[in-house]
């Protein structure tokens, strides 16, 4: 099991994000065209689409590849990555011109951490047991 470790480590990156973006893609589209709930996020699904699970298996293959073989913890290091997510996606708000509702900028401060330790529950626990069941942890 030693061909391609960083494949494996990316896949195993990928795999929670793109999990999760799946739930969220069918609630919006249902709360979207069944329930006619006027939100626009079209023009904003790129970034979490498409940008989110790649910066998730390349943050993996970084830590495999630097950080693994010395016991830094995989949970701190999945922390940091919302970091980087969140100024990239006020950008790409701001680039395709998207309305951020006024309550966003106000609840931010309060949901910022919250975010914070979800990812590092979600890397600890789920991109840690998918690195095992890869073999490059």
């Amino acid at each position: 099991m030693n061909q391609h470790p960083y494949l494996r480590a990316y896949m195993a990156g990928i795999a929670v994000p793109t999990a999760f973006l799946l739930i969220a893609m069918t609630a919006f589209t249902v709360a979207r065209y069944v329930y006619n709930v006027p939100l626009a996020i079209e023009r904003v699904v790129v970034f979490p689409m498409a940008v989110v699970p790649n910066l998730w298996g390349l943050w993996n293959i970084l830590y495999v590849a630097l950080l693994s073989r010395r016991h830094v913890s995989i949970g701190l290091f999945g922390a940091v990555l919302p970091f980087l997510l969140a100024p990239g996606a006020y950008v790409a708000t701001r680039l395709v011109g998207f309305a951020v509702p006024a309550f966003v900028y106000s609840v931010f401060p309060f949901f910022f951490p919250v975010v914070i330790a979800i990812y590092y529950l979600a890397w600890k626990y789920l991109v840690a047991l998918l690195n095992t069941i890869v073999g490059v942890a």
